[in-house]
């Protein structure tokens, strides 16, 4: 169940809301908690959302039934005030009762606690730090709070007001489709339940970039290029081979820019003729549509907004697509590593809404999801690429090492054909270590095991010559 579905199920008659909120998955944005524990034994997850993405708890709930709190309504002071009791610094969060009918078939009351974002770490009065991870509230090691810490050192961008700009400036259709999708009474209501408005009524950057009628007004920055290239290089200047009339640029609220940029996309997408699932031949994408419409919807949702003067970048090549976002990854992660980074979203408040409306995956979800939809039809692994202020994500129409052969090489030699093929020619050895991110021995033994198999080879004037590079071989 969706977020957007836990709404739904709170608008439910009395009758209805708790077999509904039963049957909901807990998820990044919601959890379920009995009223018969500690308040002080809340403040985990009000902390782990809180440090995530925000998110909603509903107490009165557990192990199937709906305890509710007619045996105890003391107890709901306790949980209100366990934000200011058991946080540090205080949660913010909302508190609201909701009816329901108990497992005796008595009217009794739920109570609902929205989490907001926070710009800050947050920790239990015992001093643990948790994280919300799906559905998870996972206690941070030390390392990973100060990761948490690094990442927050700035306040989340689409969490500021957007200044100069009201609720007349917005897409009504937009904004009534997705109340309607949450099952919220009113605009406002949904807005402030997704903090995309601040306590006092202002619209926030990511309420305005989410649902403004022109949002390039205030965020020239915000829209996707998509440029087709008739070669597999690039060019420069009267040697550009961009493709006469293929230099798109699309933009609009968010929602609507992912959905007629990946309609252009899949327009773009260079075809070849292959097996088809039904056992004929047909036209086949070069790269998998869920693979880069993932890649897409990450850069949307993840890239930096407060980044000026810098866009989304869709390049499509003959063999390959690339898509390039303003913004490094998030805090201490590498873009070595791009299957061990954890879920933490720079946009929290487009992300969540994004995930209501079903655009996409959280980051790391999604990140798998590329992976895995390359892996599905045979060809090599994404390639992450990060500059002093973007992440690029190269995807390659290039089989993957024969499974036999990979057998046989030692782990992460796929990377070292990636790092090469990223590359575009050849690389010398410090600079294969640098990107793999292992000893020189280590690289070296790769590459001698990567050269036995005839994937690679070492050009050099000697077997000492320092300025030796590696160079792939026709059709590694």
């Amino acid at each position: 169940m969706t977020a957007n579905e836990v709404d739904q199920a709170l608008v439910a008659g009395p009758e209805q809301v708790g077999p509904r909120l039963i049957a909901a998955a807990e998820d990044q944005w919601f959890d379920r908690k009995s009223s018969r524990m500690a308040a002080k034994d809340l403040a985990p997850a009000l902390v782990a959302f809180a440090n995530a993405d925000g998110g909603t708890v509903v107490v009165g709930l557990h192990s199937g039934k709906v305890q509710g709190f007619a045996a105890n309504r003391a107890k709901l002071n306790d949980f209100r005030q366990a934000p200011f009791d058991f946080t540090a610094p205080p949660v913010r969060a909302t508190f609201e009762e909701v009816a329901c009918v108990n497992e005796a078939g008595d009217p009794d009351v739920l109570l609902v606690i929205r989490i907001d974002p926070s710009e800050r770490v947050h920790e239990t009065q015992a001093g643990d730090c948790y994280l919300r991870i799906g559905d998870e509230s996972r206690k941070l090691t030390f390392g990973q709070r100060q990761e948490l810490q690094y990442e927050k050192g700035q306040s989340h961008y689409d969490g500021e007001v957007a200044e100069g700009v009201d609720l007349t400036h917005v897409d009504g259709n937009l904004l009534n489709f997705y109340r309607r999708a949450t099952g919220a009474s009113t605009v406002t209501k949904i807005l402030q339940a997704r903090s995309l408005l601040t306590r006092d009524g202002k619209l926030t950057n990511g309420g305005y970039l989410l649902f403004g009628r022109a949002p390039g007004d205030l965020f020239p920055q915000a829209y996707v290029r998509i440029l087709r290239f008739l070669d597999i290089e690039r060019g420069t200047g009267a040697r550009l081979n961009i493709e006469e009339g293929m230099d798109l640029r699309i933009e609009g609220p968010i929602p609507t820019v992912v959905q007629r940029a990946s309609d252009e996309i899949e327009r773009l997408v260079p075809k070849k003729r292959a097996l088809l699932p039904d056992g004929k031949f047909g036209p086949t994408p070069i790269v998998p549509r869920d693979a880069w419409l993932e890649g897409l919807v990450n850069a949307v949702i993840h890239r930096s907004y407060s980044l000026a003067g810098d866009h989304i970048r869709v390049e499509i090549y003959p063999n390959r697509i690339e898509i390039e976002s303003p913004g490094r990854f998030p805090g201490l992660a590498s873009p070595n590593n791009p299957l061990e980074i954890s879920r933490f979203a720079r946009n929290p408040r487009i992300a969540r809404v994004c995930a209501d409306l079903r655009i996409g995956q959280e980051l790391g979800e999604g990140i798998r999801r590329i992976f895995a939809e390359m892996r599905r039809v045979g060809l090599t692994d994404p390639i992450y690429r990060q500059t002093a202020g973007t992440v690029r994500l190269i995807l390659v129409n290039l089989p993957s090492i024969d499974p036999r052969i990979a057998a046989q090489l030692p782990p992460d030699s796929q990377r070292v054909l990636e790092i090469l093929r990223s590359a575009g020619g050849s690389l010398g050895t410090g600079d294969i270590v640098d990107e793999l991110g292992m000893s020189r021995p280590a690289t070296m033994t790769r590459l001698k095991a990567l050269r036995k198999f005839g994937l690679v080879r070492r050009v050099g004037r000697s077997p000492q010559d320092p300025r030796a590079v590696w160079e792939l071989l026709d059709g590694s």
